[in-house]
């Protein structure tokens, strides 16, 4: 779960210029090795957690994460619905140029990839707390490098993970009986089926993550884009991606005229049975729907021969927020087992658990075992190797390109 979407880089980049060379001062900010004093603090405050709005689940989830940590920790969780996370970077970039150095507005991001870059790059974030959490011990970051590594970027202890991601298709089975499984076979069954597959409008997250999957597919070298993406010959490692496009877009929904404008308007298209195929970047997705009765009970999931892009979802805490303490509780309580079981219930969001097996009391490893993860999940082991992130530089070029190539009016 996404890198959950993206980044106007051009206005974030106007406002790091604002602020460079203006260094906030140090204050006495909680600790999280000394745990119970995190408690005593956070007790009474409210943070507000700005994340993305525009999932159901995702925001009942939220809605009830804070009612677990309120008369748990005595601490008010607010969720600030964003519609793009640039706007809580511009927000944290914007009252440090005002020299708002402490109780600022935002006391908790759900952040990823080009967002994450930004504000780190910019000394925008409070911290290392992250690796000093009571839950990080459930974790493992060797197995599952992507705990420790945004885009490449590494988190070096300033964001926590509470949600892993992974890039599924999903279909209807009772039209679809023999899938495609790889970039090229999209384009062939997009021929012979017009009008039958679309991908969200880039630059949302998933759209621009569709981008990603079909550049890793049709690249022969994937190493450049492990780098920044300057560094790169962009406009020879790009072309095979743009002809893919090119050859894609008229036989998509609508004849690439128009696309869903994210995740959920795709669900929906599928639901009103006008495309048969849809990407998602949560392995339950399909399954939470069919629960939810938002899709048929015969859509099924798949992922790619030779792997698809995962990732995990992170929580950050901008260097003035007002509740830090507060904002730490949240983020530990996230990664819970307690939360993390909820979480993985298909039908409350049916995401991946950021939490290690081999690390859990055997009982509670056994609950996750029980879990029944839905009639359309992938088991772990039929979801094969996740591929990494691009560096998150890719990402904001390759959006900015094909809105100047195939954007259409939003």
């Amino acid at each position: 779960m996404i890198a959950r979407l993206t980044v106007a880089a051009t206005a974030v980049a106007t406002a790091a210029a604002l602020v460079t060379g203006l260094a906030l001062p140090v204050s006495a900010d909680p600790d999280p090795k000394t745990w119970d004093a995190v408690l005593e603090e956070a007790r009474g405050q409210t943070v507000y957690w700005n994340a993305w709005g525009g999932d159901p689940r995702t925001n009942d989830y939220i809605a009830w994460a804070g009612q677990q940590v309120q008369p748990q920790f005595g601490v008010t969780l607010e969720h600030v619905k964003l519609s793009d996370t640039a706007t809580a970077v511009s927000t944290v970039l914007n009252e440090k140029a005002a020299g708002r150095t402490e109780g600022g507005s935002i006391d908790l991001i759900w952040i990823n990839g080009a967002n994450f870059a930004a504000m780190k790059e910019n000394g925008l974030l409070f911290g290392p707390w992250a690796e000093d959490l009571p839950n990080w011990t459930l974790v493992d970051p060797v197995a599952n490098p992507a705990l420790v590594e945004d885009f490449t970027v590494p988190v070096e202890g300033l964001e926590a993970p509470w949600s892993m991601a992974r890039v599924v298709f999903y279909y209807d089975s009772a039209r679809v009986t023999e899938p495609p499984r790889t970039i090229p076979a999209i384009l062939d069954w997009a021929r012979a089926n017009p009008g039958r597959f679309t991908y969200p409008q880039p630059p949302d997250f998933l759209g621009t993550t569709f981008l990603k999957q079909a550049l890793l597919g049709l690249v022969t070298d994937t190493a450049p884009l492990y780098a920044p993406v300057d560094q790169a010959d962009y406009d020879a490692v790009t072309a095979p991606l743009w002809a893919y496009i090119e050859a894609l877009a008229p036989h998509l929904w609508r004849q690439g005229q128009a696309y869903p404008q994210n995740g959920p308007a795709q669900r929906q298209l599928m639901a009103d049975n006008e495309i048969d195929i849809a990407i998602s970047f949560s392995p339950g997705e399909a399954s939470a729907a069919i629960a939810n009765f938002e899709l048929p009970d015969t859509v099924r999931s798949l992922v790619l021969d030779g792997g698809t892009i995962g990732n995990a979802s992170f929580l950050a805490i901008p260097v003035n927020a007002n509740a830090k303490a507060g904002a730490m509780v949240v983020a530990n309580y996230l990664m819970s087992v307690e939360a993390q079981l909820h979480k993985q219930d298909a039908a409350v969001m049916g995401t991946p658990t950021v939490l290690a097996m081999h690390k859990l009391p055997a009982e509670d490893a056994a609950r996750f075992a029980a879990l029944d993860l839905g009639i359309a999940t992938l088991s772990p082991a039929d979801l094969g190797p996740a591929l990494p992130e691009p560096h998150p530089s890719w990402m904001q070029r390759i959006a900015a390109d094909w809105d100047a190539r195939f954007g259409v009016a939003r």
